[in-house]
């Protein structure tokens, strides 16, 4: 086969409608992020458990034979930032979920399918109202004496919303590909302790979770847990030092985890 430059490919490269995704898969899912509780998973223990992950966590998967089923990126200093380990999640991954722009510019061929990121739409107030009757569930939240809607999509194809934490999109991908068990896996959302593959070799990115945590990430959180999670969709978190409540996702154990993935099968 003759090799294709990194320019004639990205020229080739084109992005699939989420649509393309929706209801792909079903059962369990582990959503792995770069909490430093993430390093003592044993990523290998589940290896016949679909994966999605995001940024820097990606580091966990080299080396393994394991393969990313969704992989997302939604900060646009990532890749410069970590140039190496975005360009790991490029090859590793079998989906990509990435914004349009960054397409034109991967830094290596890449053949997974990739999905274009857009962000939900502004609602009217009546759909707000009853978002319950849309593949979007909204609320106003009110802060700083203005007014922002959070949310939770359903279906990528409309858009997601932004929580200011990637393991949000990740959350709302798991649901819209299909998957109704969701297992956290380093959503730790405590920078003081750091991100598990930034050491003093290695740049550190910047963060602004304790900016956002009660404004934004708690409350879509918290909205997740009441209007979305149930039957069809349930949501544990493995980080026992995440600053999630137990009463927004249940904290469970690995070996906990094992068995209610067992007794699904």
């Amino acid at each position: 086969m003759e090799a294709v430059s990194v320019n004639e490919w990205n020229d080739q490269a084109s992005i699939k409608d989420f649509a393309c995704s929706h209801n792909i898969a079903k059962g369990p899912v582990f959503i792995v992020a770069s909490g430093a509780s993430a390093k003592g998973f044993p990523l290998e223990r589940f290896a016949d458990v679909p994966m999605i992950t995001m940024n820097g966590a990606i580091s966990m998967f080299m080396g393994t034979g394991i393969n990313p089923f969704f992989y997302v990126c939604s900060d646009t200093g990532f890749p410069k930032e970590q140039p190496d380990l975005y360009a790991h999640a490029l090859q590793l991954s079998h989906r990509l979920a990435l914004w349009p722009d960054e397409v034109d510019t991967l830094p290596v061929p890449t053949r997974a399918d990739i999905f274009a990121l857009q962000k939900a739409s502004k609602a009217t107030l009546f759909q707000t109202a009853f978002s319950s009757q849309f593949q979007v569930v909204r609320r106003r939240a009110l802060w700083g004496g203005s007014s922002r809607t959070i949310g939770f999509s359903k279906d990528l194809s409309q858009g997601y919303f932004d929580a200011r934490t990637v393991a949000y999109v990740a959350l709302q991908i798991a649901y819209h590909v299909g998957f109704t068990q969701v297992f956290l896996v380093g959503v730790d959302l405590n920078p003081a302790v750091g991100r598990f593959y930034e050491n003093a070799g290695r740049a550190i990115s910047p963060c602004g979770l304790d900016d956002h945590y009660e404004r934004r990430i708690l409350p879509s959180l918290e909205l997740m847990s009441k209007r979305v999670m149930g039957e069809r969709f349930a949501v544990y978190n493995l980080s026992r030092d995440s600053r999630i409540p137990h009463s927004v996702t249940p904290k469970i154990s690995v070996d906990q985890a094992e068995s209610i993935i067992l007794s699904g099968r």
